[in-house]
């Protein structure tokens, strides 16, 4: 079974500032995922083309299900607002996360995180070279299924956590605490923006691959990760860890296979 988690950065590609979907496509379908969680993520967006893009992933891996969770309505850097239900923003651009699987999911789960009350500085990454931003921080996600894997059911959260320190850790300790009210095994994908010792810390789960994810071209910092929580079933043993070169984004994918 191969756990994968790629923040997308909306399918744009630092070599051109291009979005393009069937590159995009390409990119996940190299992964071979069973278990896809995907960040950064446009739902019919002018700048990605209108595409759903959760569907094109689920569609590039032969997914039997998926789902795409908004964050926010709109587009960032330009104008969003929160969501407010699961209903909210139907017919607009929304942006987001998403969960793709291969196996057929029992249940759905969404939990909705607020943003940092202050504002950030950010470097921006671009086809000529990064640029600072003071952002304000944007509502969160997380997005959990209780899957039919060969293996039995497990329950895989994805999530993009804050940029700010410090509410990052907040929010990770309330994504360990609601994937806990579901079923074991747990694991947790998603981009934390946080590096690997802190996500140990903070959460005590263990971490299944330690290996730098970002900047894309040359990583120097794991912000990606694939968790799994001691409580409950181990899972199989880890047989190969990937961060291969993607065609789009500023991060890396992360693959983790396990045995079986």
């Amino acid at each position: 079974m191969r756990l994968a988690t790629f923040n997308l950065l909306h399918g744009r590609s630092l070599t051109d500032g291009l979005v393009e979907p069937e590159r995009l496509a390409g990119a996940v379908a190299a992964l071979d995922a069973d278990v896809l969680g995907i960040q950064e993520v446009d739902h019919t967006q002018t700048r990605s083309g209108n595409v759903d893009l959760t569907a094109l992933a689920a569609g590039a891996l032969g997914a039997v299900d998926h789902r795409f969770a908004a964050a926010v309505v709109g587009t960032p850097g330009v104008g969003i607002r929160a969501v407010t239900s699961e209903e909210d923003g139907h017919g607009e651009p929304r942006y987001g996360i998403g969960l793709v699987s291969r196996f057929p999911v029992r249940s759905w789960h969404v939990f909705r995180l607020r943003p940092a009350p202050v504002r950030s500085p950010v470097v921006m990454a671009g086809p000529r070279g990064g640029r600072l931003l003071f952002l304000a921080d944007e509502p969160r996600v997380v997005l959990a299924a209780v899957v039919d894997t060969p293996g039995g059911p497990l329950t895989v959260g994805n999530t993009h956590l804050s940029f700010l320190p410090g509410w990052n850790v907040r929010q990770l300790r309330q994504a360990v605490g609601f994937l806990r009210t579901l079923p074991p095994p747990r694991v947790l994908l998603g981009d934390l923006n946080l590096p690997t010792r802190a996500v140990a810390l903070i959460t005590r789960w263990r971490l299944l691959a330690r290996v730098p994810t970002y900047p894309a071209p040359n990583p120097r910092v794991q912000l990606d990760h694939v968790l799994l929580d001691p409580r409950g079933a181990p899972l199989p043993p880890v047989v190969s860890v990937d961060v291969p070169e993607a065609p789009i984004s500023d991060h890396r994918p992360l693959v983790v296979t396990l045995a079986g």
